[in-house]
């Protein structure tokens, strides 16, 4: 993966991505909100590697920007080889309930901006013919829980979104990765309880880039994941509505 955009690059998870990329000698365009800890972070992948790094401020609701950002970046890149779609946010599940307008912002930042640059890239890596995407959705999207369901269903229309991308770039030989991670120990997740299913962000990190080399199209990040959400699945909804999850 010789020149990588990472969009949400100030993120635990694309941080580290970032890094694991710049020691195998990537060039980095890296998107994020704020413009102070990208240059932090560029600056310490270029002290630490000697590798191009690339940043560019960006407001993820601000849809006519998500275009000029991925020209900008092959334009300083000479090209994209991947692409990774890692910003999101954690909302707060009761006051979403007593606020459609709070409901509408997750839905716009955990959905439908990822799905808008999805949609940019595609067009350009269907037309180069060649070309990796990875986004980050949740294993929170495979089944609405009372707990979360308004990020769940945010994160269930993005996976539903890289499904038919990549039945629709396979013939252009354009890899689609959807990454479903568990619990992540990052500042999005400092509320909650660490316990034996927290996953550190370097342990998701090594899976996406597993992922990425061998042509998985779905990654349960730990491992085990797949298998804890293939059970609460076939729960039968009768039961399944009686359960507090």
């Amino acid at each position: 993966m010789k020149r990588a955009l990472i969009i949400g690059a100030t993120s635990a998870i694309a941080e580290s991505l970032a890094g694991q990329l710049a020691k195998a000698g990537a060039s980095l365009f890296l998107a994020g909100r704020s413009a102070e800890k990208l240059e932090l972070i560029a600056r310490d992948l270029k002290v630490r590697h000697g590798v191009e790094v690339e940043i560019a401020a960006i407001d993820f609701d601000d849809f006519d920007q998500h275009a000029p950002l991925i020209d900008r970046a092959a334009e300083r890149l000479g090209g994209l080889d991947l692409a990774v779609i890692c910003h999101g946010s954690l909302p707060d599940q009761k006051a979403c309930e007593r606020d459609w307008r709070l409901t509408e912002a997750e839905f716009r930042v955990n959905c439908l901006s990822a799905i808008s640059f999805l949609g940019h890239l595609a067009n350009r890596f269907e037309q180069q013919r060649a070309g990796c995407l990875i986004a980050i959705s949740s294993v929170a999207g495979d089944r609405g829980r009372q707990s979360n369901y308004v990020y769940g269903a945010a994160k269930a229309g993005l996976s539903a979104f890289l499904q038919g991308l990549r039945n629709r770039l396979y013939p252009a030989g354009v890899r689609v990765v959807t990454v479903k991670p568990g619990f992540v120990d990052t500042p999005m997740t400092a509320h909650l309880k660490k316990g034996l299913l927290m996953a550190s962000p370097e342990t998701v990190v090594r899976d996406i880039l597993r992922a990425a080399e061998s042509g998985n199209c779905e990654l349960y990040t730990p491992w085990f994941w797949r298998w804890i959400m293939l059970v609460i699945k076939v729960i039968p909804e009768r039961i399944f509505v009686r359960l507090k999850l």
